[in-house]
């Protein structure tokens, strides 16, 4: 199974970085896989933790794609690190070995702590749409632009039904990006 969140690390000097990420949930804990070059990478292999973030505010994930990183940060319970002030629950993570690849890294990680601080209430079908939509605008320079495009027509169908204030936001911060890379502003 892997889990979209909020990976928040912290490099040496303390610069906090946030990253939307899917997780892969094993049975001796988690798999991080970032791809190369990465901040997320460089930190988690210079300090060895990691906290996963669960949110159900989509325009943190837009956000940190499309350059909006400065979301409240508090310290983390029991790694050296940070999670999301606003995050539903927190699980923090410690590095325990690095498979190496070219692409992507993979980083086991064992559990060291998971605290839940308010209930998840669940996603409206824009929620999904928005989070979707945020892989797809991760991947532009990676996917055939014709797919991300027809993708992006079927998810809002589901924005424009379901959609508040806050999922329209976070939409349009990815749409934006979107245009800019394919010239159109």
């Amino acid at each position: 199974m892997i889990r979209e969140v909020i990976v928040s690390t912290m490099s040496l000097e303390g610069c906090i970085h946030l990253a939307p990420m899917g997780i892969h949930v094993l049975e001796e804990g988690m798999l991080l896989m970032p791809f190369r070059p990465s901040t997320t990478l460089e930190n988690v292999l210079a300090t060895g933790v990691a906290v996963m973030n669960a949110t159900d505010d989509v325009r943190v994930f837009s956000g940190c794609l499309t350059g909006r990183r400065d979301w409240p940060c508090v310290p983390s319970d029991r790694v050296v690190g940070c999670r999301l002030e606003s995050a539903l629950s927190h699980t923090e993570l410690k590095l325990q070995r690095v498979e190496e690849d070219p692409l992507r890294p993979k980083l086991y990680c064992t559990v060291a702590h998971e605290a839940q601080h308010r209930p998840f209430k669940g996603f409206n079908r824009a929620q999904f749409a928005v989070i979707e939509a945020a892989i797809l605008v991760s991947r532009l320079d990676r996917l055939p632009l014709e797919k991300i495009q027809r993708e992006l027509d079927t998810l809002a169908i589901a924005l424009e039904k379901t959609a508040g204030p806050l999922e329209h936001e976070a939409w349009s911060w990815l749409m934006d990006k979107v245009r800019l890379f394919m010239g159109e502003e």
